[in-house]
């Protein structure tokens, strides 16, 4: 089992095109929310790209699930062919089961809740842009931080990152080179 995790995209199709290198083999992609839209406070970035993302992402040759997160608004998701989940998409690859909403309705603690109800291994969020991993008396609590627009730092460099899934680890990469930033172990 290999499943891509991202988050927080927002019309940006480099971080989509980095991920993928990231998510290559894998049976099922997550994204988290603010696919194609970025906030009005941020000027248009040169990649900003909503019709090459929504492309990139109808083509992909791996299945993907999306959760709606604040910044995703019906009349853009009108360019995806791949249906948006809201509040929460609930998925189960093997014996796998994960929870995904954006993050923005729902607390720390109401996350774990959240997984504990549907017996999930893995609680997937994003909307912060600041990856996470952390253990819990239920779920593991995974962000996998912004592919595009991020605001965790090593080294004071911003670093955009995603997640992964695999048989029993969980995982944040950079985006950039494929690195381990955090990784945990779950059953």
């Amino acid at each position: 089992m290999k499943i891509g995790v991202i988050s927080d995209t927002h019309g940006m199709p480099g971080a989509w095109l980095r991920a993928m290198r990231l998510f290559e083999g894998a049976d099922l992609i997550i994204h988290a929310g603010d696919v194609l839209y970025h906030p009005p406070r941020l000027k248009e970035l040169p990649e900003y790209d909503l019709p090459e993302l929504a492309r990139l992402i109808n083509e992909s040759p791996i299945p993907v699930v999306i959760t709606r997160g604040n910044c995703d608004s019906e009349v853009y998701e009108e360019l995806l062919e791949v249906p948006t989940q809201s509040p929460y998409a609930v998925v189960q690859v093997e014996q796998t089961l994960i929870v995904v909403s954006h993050g923005h309705l729902l607390n720390h603690d109401e996350m774990i809740q959240v997984g504990k109800k549907y017996h999930a291994s893995v609680f997937v969020s994003g909307h912060t842009h600041i990856p996470v991993i952390e253990k819990t008396d239920g779920p593991v609590l995974l962000n996998p931080g912004s592919a595009a627009l991020p605001k965790y730092e090593i080294n004071g460099v911003p670093t955009g990152s995603v997640g992964l899934i695999t048989d029993g680890l969980v995982q944040v990469l950079s985006i950039e080179d494929g690195s381990v930033i955090f990784e945990l172990p779950f059953s």
